[in-house]
C-alpha cells in the first residue's frame, strides 16, 4: 500500500511531501516506510518492521490521520479500500 500527500505551497516555496509505504517482506513480516521533506529537496527516510499485518496496518492508518490533521492532501494511493460511505 502507498500514500502520496502534500501541503499547499507557499509562493515563494516548494510544497512539503509525506509518504507512507506499507509493504509485506519475504518472512511474513511488514515494513512501513515514512518519507517526508520539501519536494525536490532533502528529505527524511524512517522504517518500522511490525510481525503482524494488523498492528502495521494500525500504524499506517494513523500515520496518515495524523498527516491529514496537519493539513496535508492525499494526492496519490494505491491498495487502499476507500472508507464505506464514500
Amino acid at each position: 500500500m502507498r500514500i502520496y500527500m502534500q501541503t499547499k505551497p507557499a509562493a515563494s516555496e516548494a510544497p512539503r511531501y509525506y509518504q507512507l509505504v506499507l509493504e509485506q517482506d519475504l518472512l511474513g513480516g511488514w515494513t512501513l516506510y515514512r518519507e517526508w521533506g520539501l519536494q525536490g529537496g532533502r528529505a527524511s527516510l524512517r522504517r518500522e518492521v511490525y510481525l503482524e499485518r494488523d498492528a502495521a496496518l494500525n500504524a499506517f492508518e494513523h500515520a496518515r490521520d495524523a498527516q491529514l490533521k496537519r493539513g496535508y492532501k492525499v494526492m496519490f494511493a494505491q491498495g487502499l479500500e476507500p472508507p464505506h460511505g464514500q
